[in-house]
């Protein structure tokens, strides 16, 4: 899957900007706060229709002003395709595809695949189990729309149960009509996280030492109430009413899972160096692109936001060189530093565009 071209107006701080894009790779150069993100945060909305910050919409909007647009030119399995996102204040927002709206904005996750590595990806290795579950989420979703339909169906069994839980709600048959709707989608997603999990383990080891080296052992594990498929979540949830009516809110299930992430048999968070943590997020994203491609038999757009800070020299050059195999697509990377970008123009050996971002404003070089 390649993006052609990308036009936006009222994004962030970019007014207006239209364009073309190399089929391989793409940098983005300029000092922190300039737009280069932004413009990564465009090409994500238009796969995801949100905000990788997790900004709201109104937000992402230009500051003073009532609407954005976002227009992306794709080719996908050798079709042309438009995708058009529009918003408006006090409005909800509106995505179409080749000129066709869609009614739910769902059944876009996934056909045009993304990953992007950020700075802020050191929350997945240093944060609280949400960013790893978001992380779980986010990948299978794009493969699984049973999966996708699952947490949403749980999402909505789990707010109704926790607020029966707040209003001091007694009645055991009310709790167990709400229990059982909640079972029916955790298995499923139990099921394929536990799948997911095991298939990116050893991808993500393989990337891990190709960057690193062989002198350090990388693990994931996937971790969960229901890890043992012979666990009932109506079960679970029996046994906790009293503790969960005490605390006010439901404390097993799916919303509780995790992923240990493990160096040499420790955690981490505790036991990894800054750069080691780094290696470990890039080998993450890299896996999941690896696991995204044989999934969607799309090559996904690879997103690199200034990743290589707090990496040496022999890191940087590996992730480089792993980058410009033919297997990984279209790219894009921002630094503020030349010298990567020269770098990587080195390695590819590929035909590159590369803009310069000032205050929001894009300048070819």
């Amino acid at each position: 899957m390649i993006l052609k071209s990308l036009t936006l107006t009222n994004f962030k701080n970019i007014q207006q900007a239209s364009l073309e894009f190399s089929d391989k790779v793409n940098c983005l150069l300029g000092d922190n706060g300039m737009g280069k993100s932004n413009l990564l945060d465009a090409i994500y909305f238009l796969s995801f229709c949100k905000s990788f910050t997790g900004m709201p919409d109104a937000m992402v909007m230009r500051q003073g002003e009532d609407f954005a647009m976002l227009q992306g030119r794709y080719v996908r399995h050798g079709a042309d395709e438009e995708l058009l996102a529009a918003l408006r204040r006090g409005r909800r927002k509106s995505l179409k595809r080749s000129g066709k709206e869609y009614q739910r904005l769902s059944e876009h996750i996934g056909l045009f695949p993304l990953v992007l590595a950020s700075p802020a990806d050191m929350a997945l290795v240093t944060g609280a189990g949400e960013e790893r579950r978001r992380l779980m989420d986010m990948v299978i979703s794009q493969t699984d729309a049973r999966y996708l339909d699952a947490l949403i169906r749980y999402g909505r069994s789990l707010e109704q149960r926790n607020r029966m839980l707040r209003d001091g709600v007694a009645d055991a048959n009310l709790y167990l009509a709400v229990e059982m709707a909640m079972e029916a989608s955790a298995d499923y997603i139990c099921s394929a996280r536990r799948q997911w999990v095991a298939r990116l383990s050893d991808i993500f080891a393989d990337y891990y030492h190709a960057i690193a080296g062989e002198g350090e052992t990388p693990s994931l594990a996937y971790s969960s109430h229901l890890a043992d498929p012979a666990v009932r979540l109506c079960d679970l949830m029996a046994e906790r009413r009293a503790r969960d009516a005490a605390m006010r809110f439901t404390t097993a299930g799916p919303h509780r899972d995790d992923i240990e992430m493990q160096i040499c048999g420790m955690p981490v968070r505790r036991a990894a160096s800054q750069g080691q943590a780094k290696t470990y997020t890039v080998a993450l994203r890299l896996a999941q692109y690896d696991f995204l491609r044989q999934a969607t038999r799309l090559s996904p757009l690879l997103l690199l936001d200034d990743i290589f800070d707090k990496l040496d020299a022999s890191r940087v050059e590996r992730i480089m060189s792993i980058v410009a195999r033919p297997t990984f697509g279209q790219i894009f990377i921002t630094d503020t530093n030349r010298k990567h970008l020269d770098e990587i123009l080195g390695h590819t050996g590929e035909h590159c565009a590369m803009w310069s971002v000032s205050h929001g404003q894009f300048q070819s070089l």
